[in-house]
């Protein structure tokens, strides 16, 4: 985990807390970011050293979402080749339990790779949405699924399909996040938390863990798979390669349904 170029990271006893950190693109998901985060995550998942981690933004981005630059391009078969998904895969492994503490915009990729997390504490600036759809696409990092997995059908449709965004505080009367806390205390409310969880017995943590997730993900993974085939499939189109020329030239996008 030496020279790290778009994470830092930092310890406190038995917790690591890893911030993303491309600041100037607001923690755009790009390869690189994603490479790295996993291996970072993995490896502090096998220290024994760490019973609990924390990941985080900065107050104005927990991350604004996936770098388009990296996917205006691409078509069905580049984007299959190139698997981003796996990576993924390896976060939703994890042993240990990890913490997102969400401050400013957690959006598209961002609010997938939240919701990766077993616990969500946010900011009161907190905003969270999939605007996908704005683009062209649709959520493709299981968006689609776990968020109407917290937040129910009619919620997550509406978010969805329209790419609106939701405030710190929906989020919390959804479900979507355990609490909401001033902007000042909201890493080290995550932090806090992560303390009192690494003070368990870290077998029983790690076991509780897996037994939560058995039932949350007894049939997510088939929703999982056929996301991302929809994801895929939308490279096809042109109205994927417009809309996301169009968030490149910032301008508004003329879907043509082709």
């Amino acid at each position: 985990m030496t020279n790290l170029q778009f994470l830092r990271l930092e310890r406190d006893g038995y917790v690591a807390t890893v911030f993303l950190n491309r600041p100037k693109q607001l923690n755009a998901l790009n390869i690189g970011l994603m490479d790295e985060l996993v291996a970072t995550l993995e490896e502090l998942d096998c220290d024994d050293s760490v019973r609990a981690m924390v990941l985080t933004g900065n107050e104005k981005a927990f991350a604004a979402g996936a770098d388009i630059t990296e996917m205006a391009g691409a078509d069905p078969t580049t984007m299959l080749k190139r698997d981003q998904f796996a990576k993924w895969d390896r976060i939703r492994k994890l042993k240990k339990p990890l913490i997102a503490a969400v401050s400013g915009f957690c959006l598209g990729g961002g609010c997938e790779l939240a919701m990766h997390c077993d616990i969500m504490i946010a900011s009161e600036t907190a905003q969270f949405g999939q605007p996908e759809i704005k683009i062209g696409v649709m959520p493709g990092a299981g968006g689609t699924q776990r968020l109407t997995r917290a937040i129910g059908k009619a919620r997550a449709m509406e978010m969805v399909l329209t790419g609106k965004f939701i405030s710190a505080q929906e989020a919390y009367q959804f479900g979507l996040v355990n609490r909401v806390v001033p902007a000042e205390v909201y890493l080290s409310e995550a932090q806090k938390l992560a303390h009192e969880i690494a003070a368990m017995s870290p077998v029983a943590v790690r076991l509780a863990k897996e037994a939560v997730l058995k039932v949350y993900e007894s049939f997510l993974l088939d929703g999982l798979e056929f996301e991302r085939k929809n994801f895929y499939l939308l490279f096809a189109t042109e109205d994927q390669k417009e809309g996301m020329a169009a968030f490149l030239e910032k301008r508004a996008p003329q879907f043509k349904g082709k």
